[in-house]
């Protein structure tokens, strides 16, 4: 069998939308793929689930333990590992690609050829495949500055499978990147596969995010998403001082380096309105309590507390 071009790949754990993410994988009017299947040592039927299916496209592996949900990032890269096509795509669980999905990427990289990485925007569902708003529009191209400015002033959204990579570059630079939780981990990794060469966007929204109670951005250790972001603001200071940026960047490029603190207290104080949605009492006294561990002020709290009601309002526990 020849290579495929695409590696589709789900880190497989929950089983209510299971099926419905693998058919609509298989679902792609671009059939030159395979879709491989992690089963994350789950206790729910997914070996069962994917059973079902004879399309020889499949290929199934398991863990012998569970993994994702300390380290969600090792399912990720084991990913890469197994892949075979020259293109890879973390596809979420509980997740939905359209069926022009690698279509639309495909047209995607005929216009910016030679990049390693590609992006689509999205359209947020919720359990019962309602549409519930799209992810802010991005120009056709742009380069590693921008990206990063736009992520950091809170004017995208994005999600690690709307990102499509070069398998071979994504390798060469380490894998997908490590923070706990894989909080911001797909952040990074789109900035180190662009830092060169850029990132093309497709406004196209050809990916499904589903938004539900059980996945990360809503559950898992607050605390560990907080120690996420303290090395998630150590990897860009590191990157902004060695990186050179492009001629048309430098403006861009200067207002991350003098506003880098002030954009990662903004990014620490959504962390903590995401986690007082609920319980917010117990919730501020626990980020009072380990305000110096993670350098948070008094004032960033408040202001946490305050983004909570709204938050509470759009993105319910």
């Amino acid at each position: 069998m020849a290579m495929p071009k695409f590696s589709i790949c789900i880190p497989a754990y929950k089983s209510r939308f299971l099926e419905e993410c693998i058919r609509c994988a298989l679902n792609q009017s671009i059939v030159d793929f395979e879709l491989i299947i992690l089963n994350d040592c789950s206790p729910e039927p997914v070996k069962e689930i994917v059973a079902a299916y004879t399309d020889t496209r499949i290929r199934y592996y398991e863990n012998e333990r569970n993994v994702g949900a300390v380290r969600l990032i090792d399912n990720w890269n084991k990913l890469l590992a197994l892949a075979e096509g020259e293109y890879i795509v973390i596809l979420g669980d509980d997740d939905r690609m359209e069926p022009d999905f690698l279509s639309e990427f495909t047209a995607l990289m005929a216009n910016y050829p030679g990049l390693d990485v590609y992006h689509c925007r999205s359209l947020i569902i919720d359990d019962h495949n309602h549409p519930i708003q799209l992810t802010p529009a991005s120009p056709a191209f742009e380069h590693v500055c921008d990206h990063i400015w736009h992520r950091l002033r809170q004017w995208r959204s994005q999600y690690i499978s709307d990102f499509v990579y070069r398998a071979d570059a994504l390798r060469e630079s380490g894998g997908f990147y490590d923070l706990p939780l894989a909080w911001g981990s797909d952040d990074i990794t789109a900035y180190r596969a662009c830092a060169g060469k850029g990132i093309a966007h497709t406004n196209k929204p050809v990916f499904n995010y589903r938004s539900n109670s059980l996945s990360i951005s809503s559950s898992g250790s607050d605390l560990e998403k907080m120690r996420a972001n303290v090395a998630y603001a150590r990897w860009l200071r590191g990157f902004l001082e060695g990186h050179t940026p492009h001629e048309t960047e430098h403006v861009v490029y200067n207002s991350l380096i003098e506003q880098q603190t002030m954009l990662m207290q903004q990014r620490k104080q959504y962390t903590m309105a995401l986690s007082m949605r609920g319980r917010r009492l117990n919730k501020f006294w626990m980020w009072y309590t380990h305000r110096k561990e993670f350098g948070i002020r008094f004032s960033d709290i408040i202001v946490a507390a305050l983004k909570s009601q709204g938050l509470r309002k759009k993105m319910p526990n």
